[in-house]
């Protein structure tokens, strides 16, 4: 039929059957897919929303447009990819391993967090904890981010070779750590609660890390962090107001090294290569470096917080009974066009019948409407 968008849905799940509803939309509407349980290896040609609350698991799972994550609402996606941005609500929660988002990823204000493992993004965003509850967090290992990575509220922690393309810009976060990370373009840590630790690390640019309460740590030896080694700092560093110790051990900066206004004084071992030398106040350095014990590495206890929500996500995603992908009509400018059949073979349904686990789209429903399921005849 001449302007019918047929979009075809399906899942991988051996419980859970996928939808295909065909449609007459009218101009000036998109489809919006909902995502509630899991899904598998298809194409969402259109942008995807997780309802408040719900939980999506999805597995090699291709989205065409932007993703929604509701308030507290889960979404946790393995070997999958992401044209458009995510963005997550309040208490919402995004999970990718080995995924690509080739947009922006923003969590708002009291976010529960963004955990990313061997996954490639765009910028990515937290934003101020503002009167929210809940402290976000942003955990990156084995990642790439393409553009700048913006955070002002929770625990940052970039870890095993995670690299960002441009900036790393955090204020008043609770901390913000990098480990075995590299930042190619500057470093700001601002106002953070616990202080930072940098090490195993290259920066590129300039980094400056100002008014950190529980102390600033570069390299090994220091009381925030066990970590092994120290890093690369292609410009200046600049530490200054600290309060809680600043550690400097074990680095080559090709800049100047200011320490200027923290309490206590920094401690500057004299194993740092500092090309432009050190300007600011010393404390006198620790000769039995081996009595310095970190406390517990933050690094555990952020993986527990991320792993409770990543399982109780699953595990609610795995136990619907309901199809994972139920597609909408919402009025928005545009039309977007299926992309490629369904794996699942389909039959049509009598006249106005709506196939499981979908409601009623906002858009003139057509004469009929088709569905299908694991081993239906066509």
């Amino acid at each position: 039929m001449p302007g019918r968008t047929v979009v075809k849905l399906a899942t991988v799940s051996a419980v859970v059957a996928a939808s295909v509803l065909a449609v007459a939309p009218t101009a000036h509407a998109d489809l919006l897919t909902h995502c509630i349980g899991t899904g598998g290896a298809v194409t969402v040609p259109n942008d995807l929303l997780v309802p408040a609350g719900e939980s999506c698991a999805l597995t090699g799972t291709t989205i065409t447009g932007n993703v929604t994550v509701a308030a507290g609402g889960n979404l946790v996606v393995a070997g999958g990819r992401v044209s458009g941005e995510v963005r997550v609500a309040a208490d919402g929660y995004l999970d990718a391993t080995d995924t690509t988002i080739e947009g922006q990823v923003v969590l708002a204000a009291g976010g529960y967090g963004v955990f990313l493992k061997d996954a490639r993004t765009g910028t990515v965003t937290v934003r101020p904890k503002g009167s929210a509850t809940v402290d976000s967090f942003l955990f990156a290992e084995q990642s790439t981010v393409t553009g700048h990575v913006n955070v002002s509220a929770g625990e940052v922690r970039l870890d095993r070779g995670t690299q960002v393309e441009r900036n790393v810009s955090s204020t008043g976060t609770y901390y913000t750590d990098v480990h075995d990370s590299f930042v190619d373009g500057t470093l700001s840590v601002l106002n953070s609660a616990t202080g930072s630790v940098v090490c195993g690390s290259a920066v590129r640019g300039r980094a400056t890390f100002a008014g950190n309460v529980g102390g600033v740590q570069l390299g090994p030896n220091g009381a925030l962090d066990s970590c092994a080694s120290g890093g690369y700092w292609g410009g200046d560093v600049s530490i200054t107001s600290t309060t809680g110790g600043v550690t400097v051990d074990d680095n080559i900066i090709n800049g100047q090294l200011t320490v200027t206004s923290n309490d206590p004084a920094a401690q500057v071992a004299a194993n740092n290569r500092i090309r432009g030398g050190v300007t600011g106040d010393q404390a006198a350095a620790t000769t039995n470096r081996s009595a310095r014990v970190a406390g517990p590495d933050r690094e555990d206890a952020g993986d527990q917080r991320a792993e409770v929500r990543r399982t109780s996500a699953v595990q609610e995603a795995t136990g619907r009974r309901r199809p994972a992908l139920g597609a909408r009509w919402s009025r928005r400018a545009g039309r977007h066009q299926a992309s490629g059949p369904a794996p699942w073979s389909h039959r049509v349904a009598d006249p106005g019948r709506r196939a499981p686990g979908l409601t009623s789209p906002a858009a003139p429903r057509s004469p009929t409407e088709a569905r299908c399921g694991p081993g239906r005849p066509a």
